[in-house]
């Protein structure tokens, strides 16, 4: 084992001096390298044909430049070191990894396991292929309903003795209607997989035998033996069973046994941990798409921590900045036309046009949702239908007619009798909340222009260009 870990060890190092070799620095943020492959990679993936805003070779490194930058700031705050962080990491790098180091010899080790569980599952009894018929009778059942079911599985018994086909009785009288539609033929059955009163029953006979009628805790049961066999051979089976591993993801829990089994090889030395980041090392060392892959992910998670926590979350929560922000380019949210602020409802009753008026006229806006639904909409029976927004002409055929004085109709859900309006038309925004999506994204770019540049003044930034030259 340990001459393992050292082989991996010099494959590591090997790729790490032919990439100083052969793949040159293409920028240096905060003195970390980011080389010409790891940029190319970035690049095509994400300013490909299918994008729309392409980027020239030059506008893509100013903004993976920045992108480093925010990740360069994120690893300052030590948020790698987040336990969430590094759970969220391994969870995903592992999902790509763990199937990478299963061999296709692994694959037929795992199908011949499968195989030879199965061998033993089976027992020399080997399986069978039984037709049954089956009236179903509750182990609660009464005397009387116990003989009446007693009397029926009897009679078609003696019909089936007579001669009468086992599949028409099946199709006719049996109550397991699944397989009553075949005739009332089972799928193969080994032991130990079905009621043990039926199987010491059905394993008892031959192929083409019938069985007497016997009660199981379902009911009376009438065996017809179809056929019985061992297991096809495993190079028969062998290409079904691969199938069923592939279709079932087993490639993971594959590659964690063999990750087990290096781990106990190590005695003590690794922990699964460190066994699994030495496989992904050699792994990332002859497959630079994964190594990028891998190291997107890590730097994505960062970005989007580090940008929650300076940004996004920032400008959606800082009511004063987004309210001054709004007070201060008031211009830029102009209207071209009236909005109707408040709600549009039907009620069941006509005396609740004013109740819901009454409701919500001395609260915040936010809260009329709540207001209402807690009012009138709290048991099974809605006495209302509501919608609340900042409404422009055509969104709300309620609004439209009532406060546009559009010429126009609504339809009155089943069983409402009034539609109603309370609110107020606004020519203009008066408050940021009015306008709110548009001040909180506006606010999140003025705050990621201020980031950038204060990240540029914290972290040194050098591109170099005559690499950028050799990239198409």
């Amino acid at each position: 084992m340990k001459i393992i870990f050292t082989f991996v060890s010099m494959l590591v190092a090997l790729a790490a001096n032919a990439q100083t070799a052969g793949d040159p620095v293409v920028m240096t943020v905060n003195g970390m390298p980011v080389s010409r492959s790891e940029f190319v990679y970035s690049y095509s993936k994400n300013n490909g044909d299918g994008v729309i805003d392409k980027k020239t070779i030059e506008e893509y490194a100013e903004l993976y430049a920045n992108y480093k930058l925010k990740v360069a700031a994120a690893l300052d705050a030590r948020l790698d070191t987040l336990s969430s962080f590094k759970k969220e990491y391994a969870l995903y790098r592992n999902k790509q990894l763990m199937p990478q180091i299963v061999t296709d010899n692994d694959i037929l080790e795992e199908a011949r396991r499968i195989y030879d569980d199965e061998i033993k599952r089976i027992g020399p009894e080997g399986l069978v292929k039984p037709a049954h018929i089956l009236l179903r009778l509750s182990q609660q059942a009464s005397a009387e309903e116990q003989q009446t079911a007693k009397v029926r599985i009897d009679s078609i018994y003696d019909a089936l003795k007579q001669g009468a086909d086992f599949s028409d009785m099946a199709r006719k009288y049996s109550e397991d209607h699944g397989s009553a539609r075949n005739g009332g033929t089972l799928p193969w059955i080994a032991k130990n997989q079905t009621l043990k009163e039926f199987e010491e029953r059905a394993f008892a006979l031959q192929t083409g035998q019938m069985s007497t009628p016997f009660l199981s805790p379902v009911g009376y049961h009438i065996i017809l033996m179809k056929d019985r066999k061992q297991l096809e051979p495993f190079d028969t089976l062998r290409n079904d069973i691969v199938q069923f591993i592939e279709k079932r993801n087993l490639r993971e829990s594959i590659a964690m046994r063999k990750v087990n089994a290096m781990v106990e090889g190590a005695n003590g030395s690794l922990t699964q941990a460190q066994v699994i980041e030495q496989i992904a090392d050699s792994v990332c060392a002859v497959d630079s798409d994964l190594k990028w892959l891998f190291q997107e992910y890590h730097d994505g998670l960062l970005l989007y921590e580090i940008s929650n926590r300076t940004v996004w979350e920032k400008a959606a929560k800082d009511k004063v900045a987004l309210e001054a922000y709004f007070k201060a380019n008031k211009k830029k949210y102009k209207w071209t036309e009236p909005r109707f602020k408040g709600i549009a409802y039907f009620v069941r009753n006509n005396e609740d046009v004013k109740k819901v008026k009454d409701c919500v006229k001395k609260l915040d806006f936010a809260d009329w949702n709540e207001a209402l639904r807690s009012t009138f909409n709290a048991d099974s029976l809605k006495r209302i239908k509501a919608e609340k927004g900042i409404f422009k002409k055509g969104t709300n055929a309620v609004v439209d007619k009532m406060v546009f004085k559009c010429d126009t109709t609504y339809n009155m859900p089943k069983g409402f009798a009034e539609a109603a309006v309370y609110g107020k038309k606004l020519k203009a925004p008066k408050h940021y909340t009015d306008v709110e999506g548009l001040v909180v994204s506006d606010l999140q770019e003025k705050l990621e222009r201020e980031w950038i540049a204060d990240l540029r003044k914290r972290y040194p930034v050098v591109i170099n260009k005559e690499v950028l030259k050799t990239i198409q």
